[in-house]
């Protein structure tokens, strides 16, 4: 079986968040199940692009109304990540220092018309095409509406949502540049009045999944405005449960942590990672430590940082660090806070992916208290390092993480408030202190398996039943 996983990121390529190393990791996982999984991505003026050389595979035009493009289709030379990759060269749209910016809306459609055009030259057609969030939301549509893709459409479509609170609205004034179709259709398109790629997506795929089972359950009640549209099409919604790359999260032989560790010997393994962070960090090595890593916006529950923060410090003999970067009044609030809590609090404005291999290592406690959590992948790096999760109960997070007074190996929270996510954090203060009980759910949570083998299993059933 032939997969073609389409997608604006790709880890180790370009990354932004999660949607990076599921793209990253579910191919490669899929080849190793006996397919022939690739991915292709826009080619983009970024570290990796600048630092690797790239062969051109194949070269044309697109045409987006009157506007004509020239674009290549680049193939990575000695590159081993697992999967064949292949990225979209648009120089005057997608050959950008970013990944992201305002208004993508040209730029990501002229990458899936060029997506759709490269394929249609293949010898071997997929036998699957797999699109992934808004920013490949309107192949599904062209595969079944535009005339030009008409030889394509019984290859079967599957769309994945990582985040539904992103989801491309543009205005209708650009439907022409959208590959010729029987305007009969348009409705497609449209959602509350604008062409809404994602809805789009819902509609025209084969099947639509989400990153885990309670996500698929919560969109039909919050979905920044789909909620009917997947109530509808639930007979082909499915919530299958991301996985992490276990090749690449594993302390027995992680590069970037200061001292690598097995689940037997734990406890000198992340006192040493530890002792890294305490002292690059100002902070106590007897203290509990407690981390953040991610993005520093409400989604998040980054916004009552400072607020939790400051009442947790007063509150508790603790230690806390943050990575992450995001809105900047948040940035401001969590810099000045290093002020008022020297040798307890420290923050890394920014993004570094070594730093967060360290602090997987080092910390001893992981807060995730999201307001939205599709799946998340961060608590399952931190169990992988043996690094106990502090999870508000949502999404992903309640598929994977039971608390501790239900004999489970968390601690979980209802609500994403200053009160709750103190709390949990007094809780697990005093399980700190318990240290015959801490370091033995250390061990176990190092044990729980949560690679992409069971996962990439469900998604070639779900093919499979598409295809026949």
């Amino acid at each position: 079986m032939k997969i073609i996983h389409i997608s604006a990121e790709c880890y180790p390529i370009a990354k932004v968040g999660g949607l990076a190393d599921v793209v990253g990791a579910l191919p490669k996982y899929q080849n190793l199940l006996g397919e022939t999984a690739q991915v292709i991505m826009p080619f983009y003026d970024i570290n990796f692009t600048q630092k690797n050389e790239f062969e051109s595979i194949y070269e044309h035009t697109i045409l987006l109304d009157k506007d004509t493009y020239s674009f290549r289709v680049l193939k990575p030379v000695n590159l081993n990540i697992g999967f064949d990759l292949f990225l979209i060269d648009i120089p005057e749209l997608i050959f950008k220092n970013y990944i992201y910016s305002y208004d993508d809306s040209t730029r990501f459609l002229a990458f899936q018309v060029a997506a759709l055009d490269w394929i249609l030259t293949l010898k071997t057609k997929p036998d699957i095409i797999h699109c992934h969030d808004h920013h490949t939301g309107l192949t599904p549509f062209m595969l079944q509406e535009s005339y030009k893709y008409k030889t394509l459409n019984k290859i079967p479509v599957v769309s994945t949502i990582h985040n539904a609170q992103y989801q491309g609205w543009f205005s209708h004034e650009k439907v022409n540049l959208i590959p010729e179709f029987n305007f009969d259709k348009v409705g497609l398109l449209d959602w509350s009045g604008t062409i809404n790629p994602l809805a789009s997506a819902i509609k025209c795929a084969w099947a639509v999944t989400t990153v885990s089972p309670s996500y698929m359950e919560e969109l039909k009640i919050a979905a920044n405005g789909l909620e009917s549209l997947l109530s509808d099409e639930s007979q082909k919604c499915k919530g299958i449960l991301n996985g992490i790359d276990t090749n690449v999260w594993n302390t027995e032989n992680d590069t970037y942590i200061k001292k690598q560790y097995s689940i037997n010997n734990i406890i000198k393994g992340k006192q040493a990672n530890k002792k890294w962070l305490c002292n690059t960090f100002n902070l106590d090595i007897n203290k509990p430590l407690f981390a953040f890593i991610g993005r520093l916006v409400d989604e998040k529950g980054s916004d009552l940082f400072p607020e939790t923060f400051n009442i947790a410090l007063q509150k508790n003999d603790i230690s806390i660090l943050l990575l992450g970067s995001g809105d900047k009044d948040t940035e401001y609030k969590l810099e000045a806070l290093k002020e008022k809590h020297i040798g307890n609090y420290n923050a890394y404005i920014g993004y570094d992916e070594k730093l967060s291999h360290n602090i997987y290592a080092g910390a001893d406690f992981l807060l995730m208290p999201s307001r939205v959590e599709p799946c998340g992948l961060n608590q399952m790096y931190s169990l992988r390092y043996g690094t106990i999760p502090i999870v508000r109960s949502i999404g992903g997070l309640k598929d994977t993480i039971i608390d501790i007074k239900d004999s489970g190996f968390g601690f979980t929270h209802k609500n994403t408030s200053v009160e709750d996510i103190c709390n949990a954090i007094t809780r697990a203060t005093t399980f700190y202190k318990n240290e015959k009980a801490f370091q033995k759910t250390r061990k176990r949570i190092m044990n729980i398996d949560h690679s992409w083998d069971n996962s990439a299993k469900k998604y070639s059933e779900l093919y499979k039943s598409l295809i026949n």
